[in-house]
């Protein structure tokens, strides 16, 4: 017995060294590489609320597909009326160096507006708290990333990461990241303007397995500035479906549902 406590107590000892020598960026590149399926469906409901209390729901379908090391994601507003048919599609990078693209598609002009890198960083998505960047997959070396801690949260042992943007054009100074240990996903995230000032926060909840994935059916993000809140639900989530790569397009984006 003595033995076996013995080396249980060395594995515990090798289990934390290894730990330690995580460093921010590599938590950041498992949160990334996390095994999410490579294809995914959702429907999502996005509340928007103003600081009055006041409510606007929009309801979409989003599909996206990986691409080696590269995401596709579009998706397709399907109510209310004002926005119906409003799709926008993104095609993520891996490489730091390569711009995402990005197109909005909006049926009551019937044009297509392709979002700039600058614009993608500090424009708001569709009136909610998520800038167009927030909405797609970033590169981990977009940002230098530390670790600041490990604490618990919400009875979670979390590391506590703070990533600076490398481009001074983003639209925040730094954002520090809570990550749950257990399953790699995002719990909370404090983003701070250029005055070094709280901007935004979001906050993830209801995570549970779902075909075996680990998956977040509830976030919220709010700007503590001004009393604005977007509250993104995720249902029928679905993992390595059949979707054809002809989906993530330009002509099928204007062409609609």
């Amino acid at each position: 017995m003595k033995r076996i406590s013995m080396m249980m107590m060395a594995l515990t000892v090798a289990f934390s060294a290894q730990a330690a020598d995580l460093t921010g960026r590599d938590i950041m590149q498992k949160v990334k590489n996390r095994a999410d399926g490579d294809t995914r469906y959702a429907t999502v409901e996005m509340t928007l609320i103003q600081k009055s209390g006041h409510k606007r729901v929009r309801k979409l379908e989003s599909w996206a597909m990986d691409i080696g090391e590269d995401t596709k994601k579009i998706m397709f507003f399907t109510y209310p009326g004002d926005v119906k048919g409003t799709g926008f599609l993104t095609w993520d990078y891996d490489n730091v160096n390569k711009v995402d693209d990005k197109w909005l598609y909006l049926p009551a002009m019937k044009k297509t507006r392709r979002i700039s890198g600058k614009s993608s960083k500090t424009d708001y998505f569709m009136g909610s708290d998520f800038t167009y960047d927030d909405m797609s997959t970033r590169s981990v070396d977009e940002e230098t990333h530390s670790l600041l801690r490990e604490e618990v949260m919400s009875g979670q042992k979390c590391w506590v990461i703070q990533s600076v943007p490398k481009d001074k054009g983003e639209i925040y100074s730094k954002r520090i990241t809570w990550i749950r240990q257990d399953c790699l996903m995002v719990i909370k995230a404090d983003y701070y303007d250029k005055l070094n000032k709280l901007h935004r926060q979001l906050t993830i909840s209801n995570i549970d397995k779902v075909q075996g994935f680990w998956t977040m059916h509830l976030m919220q993000m709010e700007n503590v500035q001004t009393g604005h809140k977007t509250i993104i639900r995720m249902n029928n989530q679905k993992f390595d479906i059949k979707v054809s790569p002809n989906l993530f397009t330009v002509s099928k984006l204007e062409k609609g549902l």
